[in-house]
């Protein structure tokens, strides 16, 4: 891999540009927005408690392969795949002299990983809200890494709001 190819995108995003032509013939109609009741919140339901996402702490000790931003990469978006959500983009960063940081941004938030080989160490934040099955992520990252201990603790973030 390419040291500069850091930034993977799943969709072509393009370059946002910072200028914009203003149209003084064509104005935009904003449309009126619906009653808030009416609109989707996208929060998640848990063991019966609303809550704005499931956010799975998720530690693979005995893992393997935690060098191979290739392999960590189609990790990151089986996982995805699993858990019914929709990828943006990936941004991975491989250390040297090893190591891989990273993030899978999700519309319904993001997977994180940062990895330490020499200690067959893996630390991971599955956060998903709406529809999307966090679990799902458990045993794609399980398999995967040939995790001998794989620990998960599950908090419910927004269940305020």
């Amino acid at each position: 891999m390419s040291q500069n190819a850091l930034l993977r995108s799943a969709k072509g995003l393009g370059i946002p540009g910072t200028a914009r032509k203003e149209d003084k013939k064509a104005r935009l109609k904003v449309a009126a927005s619906a009653p808030a009741e009416d609109r989707p919140d996208h929060f998640a339901m848990r063991q019966g408690v609303r809550c704005a996402g499931v956010h799975l702490i998720v530690d693979l000790d005995g893992a393997k392969r935690l060098d191979d931003i290739d392999h960590i990469e189609a990790t990151l978006r089986r996982c995805v795949e699993a858990a019914r959500a929709t990828l943006l983009h990936i941004h991975l960063h491989h250390f040297q002299p090893n190591g891989v940081s990273g993030v899978a941004v999700l519309a319904e938030s993001h997977i994180s990983i940062h990895t330490w080989p020499d200690a067959g160490y893996a630390a991971l934040d599955v956060f998903m809200c709406g529809s999307a099955d966090p679990d799902a992520c458990i045993p794609v990252l399980r398999e995967a890494f040939s995790a001998t201990r794989v620990g998960v603790n599950e908090i419910l973030r927004g269940c305020d709001a």
